[in-house]
């Protein structure tokens, strides 16, 4: 049997979903993966969402923004993602969630679809998996991930300041907020989600080479905010991401031999569309053209 599995990212509260459960209330899948959920079951795909919670525990309801209720099942704190801690132990985390699914759906192979730092801790559970067993990973989508950094882990590690927001007073706005977030909520991920930390010949990144080796991967990357041109570590971006880094620019053939990447003129996450009073549908996990995107790389 053969199964699409969902990987939300940072800071991210994911019920486990099954094809026939999800939260009673709210957003039934969570606020980034509810709409992939809905559109990959349309098409008549067996899909599974990973439990994921701010800090380490158990997911039984989210009650912030655009939050859930009435979990069908709880999985223990072993298999659910801590989505603010460090990317190899949400990698562990998703590895033993994969495992335990694998074993109560007589699974062998899934696909994994993750969103923002979701699919660098899909890159981590499928280095894991291969290292410790468990099942075949057969391809990998990733949406708004930030494969070489995020706005947010740049500014903590000084690569970017607010006065590289130039005249864009969303994107200063952005980068001004990061660092009293992260220092509130980060336990770990924000320090590892930036370039000085994934890329380079030492980076996390080089450490992953092999992993994807006969993985077909599809990167969206999304591109709204547009009104600078430099410094290329920020501009364009997503909201959170740029888009050189959700579309992999700097990552080697030897790390993302088999690549296919999209752009879109969207935000980061609905949460970003609120924002900025933009449709949901401008939002990376709700647009219409990225589901038909994510639906056809499966």
């Amino acid at each position: 049997m053969h199964a699409v599995v969902l990987v939300s990212g940072g800071a991210a509260v994911t019920p486990f979903t099954t094809p026939d459960a999800a939260a009673s209330t709210g957003l039934a899948a969570g606020n980034t993966m509810t709409a992939i959920r809905e559109h990959l079951l349309a098409a008549g795909r067996t899909v599974f969402t990973a439990p994921a919670r701010i800090g380490a525990g158990e997911v039984t309801e989210d009650t912030g923004w655009q939050g859930f209720d009435g979990v069908p099942e709880v999985l223990p704190a072993e298999v659910t993602i801590n989505s603010v801690g460090r990317i190899d132990a949400a990698g562990a985390s998703l590895a033993a969630f994969l495992r335990l699914l694998a074993d109560r759906e007589r699974l062998e192979s899934v696909d994994l679809v993750g969103h923002s730092m979701g699919g660098l801790f899909s890159r981590s559970a499928i280095r894991q998996l291969s290292e410790g067993g468990g099942p075949a990973v057969r391809r990998l989508v990733t949406v708004g991930t930030p494969w070489t950094g995020a706005l947010l882990g740049d500014i903590v590690a000084g690569a970017l300041s607010p006065d590289d927001a130039g005249a864009d007073a969303g994107t200063r706005s952005i980068l001004e907020q990061s660092v009293e977030y992260a220092r509130a909520n980060s336990q770990g991920a924000a320090e590892e989600v930036s370039e000085a930390y994934l890329n380079g010949e030492s980076g996390w990144n080089a450490a992953q080479r092999g992993a994807l080796d006969g993985i077909p991967v599809t990167l969206v990357a999304g591109r709204h905010f547009a009104s600078e041109s430099s410094p290329e570590l920020l501009w364009p971006h997503d909201g959170l991401v740029s888009t050189r880094s959700s579309r992999a620019d700097l990552v080697a053939s030897e790390v993302l031999p088999n690549r296919a990447v999209h752009e879109v003129a969207d935000v980061h996450s609905i949460f970003f569309a609120d924002a900025f009073g933009l449709d949901w549908s401008k939002a990376l996990t709700w647009d219409p053209e990225v589901l038909g995107i994510i639906d056809e790389a499966l």
